[in-house]
């Protein structure tokens, strides 16, 4: 048990709870305690708190290791206690090498102050370091930096804070959430609020007469995310599998008969070429109708569905096909299986919206009024979320403002629009510049090659390009690159990616700023 991934099953105890006692046992830490055991979950923490040296006792070790969260109170006095920062330094370890869960709640401390181990928690370390070896210490103080970098709550206190009745509740749904997913975890770090779209559908899969599922709904609203959460939890009771990601752009970019023979040769694991329309080999078809899962992500023509075969696949297959058309999943032969992917609820609208506007899971102080009108003009949109939140991250409650009173003077169903558009307004010359180049030019490029060429153009274009990384407006994955005319085709390297809508937004943009069309 002990060795075992945190992530992969339920373990002894749902929590490990992490606090300086003298701090917090008397108020918060008691109340998250009586919170998280009246919904069941089994709880472990230190009630006696000795200082017995920095050995940490073999039980507390067990504890961590057989726990498949752990919780840490951040409070002032947290780092001044030498068994405190033993436990967190072996919580941290079991997060770097199992992907232990951690999450920290900064109780009336700065988490800057945690990251970079400044204010009285400097004071601490040095008091630390006078009485311990270098190398007892600078574990400590390596873990504790690290966990300041973590997405956690940020209790700030005063009568301008919300109650911590309020923070309590959200940890502990945060937490439920968290041990639901065990076993398939998301492929999205940030995916927020899709477990009942997930149930939904995979309830849908175990149909015996389920055989193709359409996932609809409009650009942002996280389908892909979705398919692909669906995908990883049950794909591996299948004889094959393959998730075909961006179907219609590849399309595009290397034609319908290189993307199939590519894809069939992939499903079946043998070199296919069908070198007709129309999968007219017998052989091939009574391969296809053995037990297969399939995803085709973001399909905007029913040919396309045809044309890779799925009307060929046995009864015990399972395809999901996601488009932003209802017709062309109705005539794909979804009809009847469709899934509407509706945007997320204000509870993880506001948590997702928070992750990137403010690096934790609560809106700051002083601030929760504004992210709720930000929440409600997104509409639950993820991609709006996250653009959004990414834009307003560090900037001043003027600029808040000002970006606000701009959406509400838009018509609702232009809001997500706008809220998109705002992030771009708010890049200088430049980096607007190098956004619409690589909405026209360079989606899917490798990054080199990109920044090479962009050098060329503009002062400052790797910056830029690393600014449209922080806002989110663009993303670096690494690809496997096919084709490309300069660069040979087999390649493994960064590629740069970027969101339909928001490429959709670019070449709209370029079109109505350009008096000739094709300049």
């Amino acid at each position: 048990m002990a060795s075992s991934s945190s992530s992969s099953t339920l373990m002894m105890h749902h929590v490990f709870l992490s606090f300086r006692g003298e701090d917090t046992r008397l108020n918060f830490t008691s109340h998250l305690l009586e919170a998280l055991k009246s919904e069941g979950l089994d709880v472990f923490f230190d009630e006696e708190k000795l200082e017995k040296g920095e050995q940490l006792s073999q039980a507390l070790s067990r504890a961590i290791a057989v726990s498949n969260i752990s919780i840490i109170v951040l409070s002032a006095d947290y780092a001044s206690s030498k068994s405190c920062l033993v436990e967190l330094s072996d919580i941290m370890i079991r997060k770097r090498s199992h992907g232990h869960t951690v999450i920290p709640i900064f109780y009336h401390v700065d988490p800057s102050n945690v990251r970079k181990i400044g204010g009285s928690f400097e004071t601490s370390f040095k008091e630390h370091e006078s009485k311990q070896p270098t190398d007892t210490v600078q574990p400590w103080k390596f873990a504790f930096a690290e966990i300041g970098t973590l997405k956690g709550w940020h209790i700030e206190g005063g009568k301008f804070d919300r109650p911590e009745t309020e923070y309590i509740k959200d940890v502990v749904e945060y937490v439920i959430k968290k041990l639901t997913n065990i076993g398939f975890e998301s492929a999205s770090e940030e995916l927020v609020g899709i477990e009942y779209q997930k149930n939904a559908i995979l309830k849908l899969i175990k149909q015996k007469d389920c055989r193709v599922i359409g996932l609809w709904g409009m650009g942002g609203q996280g389908k892909t995310t979705l398919a692909e959460a669906v995908y990883k939890k049950f794909y591996s009771v299948f004889e094959s599998r393959w998730f075909l990601q961006n179907v219609r752009e590849e399309i595009k970019k290397q034609g319908k008969e290189s993307l199939r023979k590519e894809f069939l040769s992939k499903l079946l694991d043998s070199n296919v070429d069908i070198g007709t329309p129309s999968i007219g080999s017998t052989l091939t078809q009574e391969r296809l109708n053995k037990k297969k899962v399939l995803v085709l992500d973001d399909v905007d023509d029913s040919d396309q569905i045809d044309y890779m075969g799925v009307q060929y696949f046995g009864s015990g297959s399972k395809t999901i096909i996601t488009s932003r058309d209802r017709q062309v999943l109705e005539s794909g032969g979804a009809d009847g299986t469709i899934h509407e992917v509706k945007g997320l609820n204000e509870i993880d609208s506001l948590q997702l919206f928070s992750t990137f506007a403010f690096k934790q899971l609560n809106p700051a102080v002083g601030f929760q009024d504004l992210s709720r009108r930000f929440v409600k003009y997104t509409q639950g949109n993820p991609l709006a979320l996250k653009v959004l939140g990414s834009d307003l991250n560090k900037r001043s409650k003027s600029y808040w403002e000002s970006k606000v009173e701009k959406l509400k003077d838009c018509p609702p169903e232009k809001k997500i629009s706008e809220a998109l558009k705002s992030s771009y307004d708010g890049l200088d010359l430049v980096e607007q510049n190098i956004f619409l180049d690589i909405a026209c030019f360079f989606k899917g490029e490798p990054m080199e090659r990109t920044k090479l060429i962009l050098s060329g153009c503009y002062k400052g274009a790797e910056c830029g390009i690393n600014k449209l990384v922080d806002k989110c407006l663009i993303n670096v994955s690494t690809s496997y690159w096919r084709y490309s005319t300069i660069w040979t085709s087999g390649i493994f390297g960064d590629a740069i990616s970027m969101h339909d809508t928001l490429e959709e937004m670019g070449k709209d943009i370029v079109c109505q700023e350009s008096k000739t069309l094709g300049n």
